[in-house]
């Protein structure tokens, strides 16, 4: 079998995405694994080093579409993706707010779901980048339920067959029984009980402040948290640089780094690329499980 090629996408060529790339490209660990393929906008003397514009916006977007397309056409076997600027897609009248909305709106998946993975913790997230007031109105049993069943599916990716997930509480102490608040026990119970009436292994809502060490000591193979900060600060703590974003319920592979485009560094030649080297290899192996499972489904060999 040959190795399976991967998409890099620069990501807004003002931030470090570029550089981090490269990086990716040259490092043996990722040539060991895959064939790396760039993705890029053609120069513009117009988009300079640490500076957010509607022409790095619009360059990001061009260059991730590419990309999709070259997945969907299976010119690709995977995407992992350096990071984009919301600004700057703003600037360029785009109305997604990151990678995530905007992979699934191009891949036409109505179920997606954002993941961090790591070797200490894996967190996917059922709110993304919402203001944290809108967070309890958004978190409905149909939302609950398509996230869980989505963890469940995207954990065989990383040779979890009967995983064991958790689903973190929205209030402090899980609402205390209603005293703290009464989302936990109306909406999130019920939802954990329902997933586990069909066979999903799922224990919550358990208290935020604990669910994530419980993890990270091999209790849960995945927690599910209500809201971005409350799963990504122990993930960032726990694995910053080493953290890969991986995008759950697409048709095809996309994983990402675990930062922003940092604008205050992009030029300077000192970004540090662990996490996209992280995410490449990532994305060739989770290339490779599935590659191995659509050969086991028709009998076939090689790839």
């Amino acid at each position: 079998m040959g190795l399976p090629k991967i998409a890099l996408t620069v990501g807004d060529p003002a931030g470090i995405g570029p550089e981090i790339v490269e990086k990716a490209v040259a490092d043996p660990s990722v040539r060991a694994v895959c064939e790396p393929i760039v993705f890029a906008p053609p120069p513009n003397p117009g988009i300079r080093p640490g500076e957010v514009s509607a022409a790095a916006g619009r360059a990001a977007y061009d260059t991730l579409l590419r990309a999709v397309e070259a997945a969907r056409r299976g010119e690709v076997d995977a995407i992992a993706t350096a990071p984009i600027n919301k600004l700057a897609f703003a600037r360029a009248g785009l109305e997604w707010k990151g990678h995530t909305d905007l992979l699934a709106h191009l891949c036409g998946s109505n179920d997606v779901a954002m993941m961090f993975h790591s070797p200490q913790l894996k967190v996917v997230l059922l709110t993304v980048h919402v203001p944290l007031q809108q967070v309890a109105s958004l978190l409905t049993p149909e939302l609950i339920a398509r996230t869980i069943a989505l963890t469940r599916d995207a954990m065989s990716s990383f040779g979890v067959a009967r995983p064991q997930l958790a689903l973190a509480g929205l209030n402090p102490h899980a609402g205390e029984g209603g005293v703290i608040g009464e989302e936990d026990d109306r909406v999130l119970a019920p939802a954990v009980q329902r997933a586990r009436d069909l066979g999903i292994e799922i224990r919550g809502p358990i208290p935020g402040d604990t669910v994530f060490v419980r993890a990270s000591r091999g209790e849960f193979d995945c927690v599910i948290a209500c809201y971005h900060d409350q799963g990504l600060i122990p993930v960032k703590l726990l694995a910053f640089g080493s953290a890969v974003n991986v995008t759950i319920g697409l048709p095809i592979v996309r994983t990402s780094v675990d930062h922003g485009t940092a604008f205050d560094i992009a030029g300077k030649g000192v970004a540090d690329a662990g996490s996209m080297i992280a995410a490449v290899r990532l994305a060739a192996h989770m290339a490779d499980v599935r590659a191995a499972s659509r050969r086991s489904a028709t009998g076939g060999g090689g790839r």
